[in-house]
């Protein structure tokens, strides 16, 4: 079942739709380092605003905004409003985001979240030490959780420009131990700096909370009920002298995140054939109601939230903190105070050596069980990176420090910011003058991938293009009428041009609700196979998407010489339909639902299928694969005694 491509053939065609496509973490990624732009933006404004005319300043943010329903009023200042209020949605994208890494991500396998759990509070204990070292004593001491968090967006912005080509692992070993540390610092905030406590208050809210809890476990998924609810609690936690941001976290981290099935999108699409042939407000509605139902709540409540939270109400929170008149006698004191000198260094030193000391232990004193999936270069650029504290940096300040103090801590976290920024580039300056072998350890490491494909590739079975012993496998799950299939078709002959030793495999999954003619069209395709002509039949399906009908599939079986009676006969025998079945449920196991969907080494390819992304992942999965060359096996190969399990733990 094995074809080429003529060798010395070029392949340039680019897929255009395609480039819309991407994974909820790489449009996470996205909207987060495109927002650190208007991020810095707001700070300079803030700066330059306060530094021109402080009063005006402070005379916005300071005047109050009250919200009354007859005799009840809530009054606070439009900063409360901004720090507690609009900044509850971003920690609600914030426990989206970790939700999802749950369900469907990295730590969907739970012995994963160990490692950049403790390399997360390893990254929070070393600079909190380094802070109380410099403020023992004195009252500035209780600024000691300014030093905890790390500023996710303006993190992986800098990371984005200054990192490796090819640091999607990277990126998200820092997500998630950046994740980590809001998850503790919104802890230490509820705990450690609650304002006039109300246990009443907080009593009220743990009754929501636990409402919120049994309407979920019912099964309703009506989200006006859920905004109610969330409201009441943040009204009832911000009674009770804990700042209601932590209700965002809450809500967020209760929302599930999960792959829509086959199932549920046939039924979509059965509704709107419905609508198609009789339009009306009815089934209009129903149409809606079905589209929505396929999506988890994570991914919907994401796609309204995230990108406001990201361009709008951090930018927004930086414009109304940042503000500090910096005259000659605040960088005096700056110089000196144990404040700004704490936070510093507890970023731009504790950071970086806590998560680099706590991986390091996790991995030995766990025999490499537990070890981060990047390499030593890569966890130390995660930990310089992760000292751009921030934003939260700046709202645990506004609690937890006032007057000068404040003033100097601010100063600590712009520097802070820029030391961490230089020093991050530095270490990947560093690591790119590596010898390639090297620089790719450094920054990939060793550690074992998830694999996503639950039936691996066997080449006596499966139709496999290019080498059997590849180090680098290409599978794709495809249905030869999709239009999709049809634009990344060039873009995948391109790549078997530009990498010799990869292996491409295709893998059937006709969507018949869509797609009426692609179940015929793949039993062709596997009749052409049972006469050596899979791949040649294939290319003709694939460029003659919209001729798809019997009648056209005989006359490609005769432009290719085929035995026409035998051709006929596969076909009304439907010989290749159990074939084509197990395809489709090796799809299943896998959690494919649409066309196409590519897997690189038994990864999971997520983004654009144009040739760049495509290439990048390919090139990431040879320089993995040269890391353990003495394993004698490659990911999703079949060797004798059976299928490889694509869950095994290392050395079982």
């Amino acid at each position: 079942m094995t074809g080429e491509i003529p060798r010395g053939r070029r392949w340039s065609a680019r897929s255009t739709g395609a480039n819309r496509r991407s994974s909820p973490l790489r449009a996470f990624l996205h909207t987060e380092t495109g927002s650190a732009r208007v991020l810095l933006a707001a700070a300079v404004v803030a700066l330059v605003w306060v530094n021109l005319d402080e009063s005006s300043y402070e005379s916005l943010w300071s005047s109050t905004f009250s919200v009354q329903l007859g005799n009840w009023q809530v009054s606070h200042e439009l900063r409360f409003w901004v720090n507690s209020g609009l900044m509850t949605f971003f920690f609600l994208v914030i426990g989206l985001e970790v939700r999802r890494d749950f369900d469907l991500g990295e730590l969907r396998e739970r012995r994963r979240l160990m490692l950049p759990l403790l390399a997360g509070i390893g990254g929070i204990l070393a600079p909190i030490a380094i802070y109380l070292a410099f403020n023992a004593g004195k009252p500035t001491a209780m600024g000691w959780g300014v030093v905890m968090a790390t500023d996710t967006a303006l993190a992986l912005g800098m990371l984005a420009v200054l990192g490796p080509r090819f640091s999607d692992r990277l990126r998200n070993f820092l997500l998630t131990v950046a994740v980590v540390d809001d998850l503790i610092v919104i802890a230490v905030l509820a705990i450690a700096y609650p304002e006039h406590p109300s246990p009443t208050a907080l009593f009220v809210a743990v009754g929501i909370f636990a409402l919120v809890l049994l309407i979920r476990a019912a099964g309703v998924r009506w989200g006006p009920g859920y905004l109610l609810l969330g409201v009441a609690a943040w009204l009832a936690v911000s009674e009770s002298g804990v700042d209601p941001v932590v209700v965002g976290l809450v809500m967020g981290l209760l929302t599930y995140a999960y792959v829509p099935a086959r199932t549920e999108l046939r039924q979509a699409a059965d509704r709107f054939r419905l609508f198609r042939e009789q339009p009306s407000p009815q089934l209009a509605s129903s149409v809606r109601a079905g589209l929505a139902a396929a999506l988890s709540p994570n991914d919907r409540l994401q796609h309204i939230y995230h990108p406001w939270a990201s361009y709008l109400i951090v930018p927004l929170f930086a414009l109304a903190n940042v503000g500090v008149v910096i005259d000659g006698e605040l960088l005096a004191r700056a110089v000196t105070s144990p404040v700004t000198l704490g936070v510093l260094f507890a970023y731009v030193v504790g950071k970086p050596a806590g998560i680099v000391i706590a991986s390091m232990l996790v991995a030995r004193l766990s025999r490499n069980r537990f070890r981060a999936p990047v390499g030593w270069a890569a966890i130390i650029g995660v930990g310089t990176v992760s000292g751009i504290g921030f934003t939260i940096a700046l709202l645990i300040a506004t609690h937890a420090l006032h007057g000068p103090a404040l003033d100097e801590a601010k100063v600590g976290i712009l520097v802070a910011t820029v030391g961490a920024s230089l020093t991050t580039w530095l270490v990947f300056r560093l690591a790119a003058r590596l010898a390639p072998a090297r620089r790719a350890r450094a920054l990939l490491g060793a550690a074992e991938g998830i694999i996503d494909l639950m039936v691996p590739v066997d080449p006596d079975r499966d139709h496999v293009r290019g080498p059997r012993e590849a180090p680098v496998t290409v599978v794709e799950y495809a249905d030869f009428e999709c239009p999709y299939c049809g634009q990344a078709e060039p873009a995948v002959r391109e790549l078997l041009a530009d990498f010799t030793s990869i292996r491409y495999v295709w893998r059937h999954l006709p969507l018949t609700d869509v797609h009426p003619n692609a179940q015929v069209a793949a039993e062709a395709a596997e009749a052409a196979g049972e006469q050596g002509a899979f791949w040649e039949m294939h290319d003709l399906l694939l460029a003659n998407q919209g001729e798809l009908r019997p009648a056209d599939l005989l006359r490609y079986a005769e432009r290719l010489d085929l035995d026409l009676d035998r051709f006929r006969e596969d076909l009304a025998d439907r010989r290749g339909a159990a074939r084509i079945a197990e395809d489709v449920d090796s799809a299943d196991l896998s959690g494919v639902s649409g066309t196409p969907s590519f897997f690189v080494n038994g990864r999971r390819h997520h983004g654009p299928y144009n040739i760049e992304a495509l290439s990048a992942a390919v090139k990431t999965a040879f320089a993995s694969a040269r890391l353990r060359p003495a394993e004698g096996r490659e990911p999703g190969y079949r060797r004798e005694g059976g299928p490889e399990r694509p869950d095994a733990e290392p050395g079982s």
